[in-house]
């Protein structure tokens, strides 16, 4: 029985997602903590703009709504849908395919927003990595939700991936 779907659970084509997979969580971690290490120090002594804690406050509440409305249990940190996992098409799923991604661009955005000069080249950097990764893992993603989920294809075409109507 297969583990992943779309595939036997011992294909080739498994095992190179789900090798993938931790090799892309791991990418997402270390890029978030890099941009946390560069940025954190200007929020936490409130050197921040007030627009890098406007972006970052969005990011906060828009991964709350998407938890809140997903569920913990319902969804995977790899880029594979778990068994028997529902699809969840409200909140901000109803115009975000991916809204935990998008709130973690958010929050990037915001490390961005709040850095000075001289730390924007490396945050950054940083965040277009991390947009890299998280547009890989949303892509495997969606090729499995779409293998285990039948109404997942017309889902696509009335969502957005990470920025309503526009990606």
């Amino acid at each position: 029985m297969s583990t992943d779907p779309g595939h036997d659970a011992a294909s080739p084509a498994a095992a190179r997602d789900a090798a993938l997979g931790v090799l892309l969580v791991a990418a997402q971690f270390a890029l978030i903590g890099l941009i946390a290490w560069k940025a954190g120090p200007f929020f936490l002594a409130l050197q921040a703009s007030a627009l890098a804690w406007t972006v970052l406050a969005a990011g906060i509440a828009l991964g709350v709504w998407a938890v809140a409305t997903n569920r913990p249990g319902n969804f995977n940190i790899r880029p594979a849908p778990k068994p028997g996992a529902a699809l969840v098409t409200a909140g901000p799923y109803a115009w975000i395919r991916h809204p935990m991604y998008s709130a973690i661009l958010l929050m990037g955005l915001a490390g961005i927003c709040g850095v000075d000069i001289p730390g924007r080249t490396l945050v950054g950097t940083a965040f277009v990595g991390l947009l890299g990764v998280l547009w890989v893992k949303a892509g495997i993603e969606e090729r499995l939700m779409v293998a285990s989920h039948p109404g997942y294809a017309a889902y696509i075409k009335d969502s957005s991936k990470f920025i309503p109507w526009l990606m």
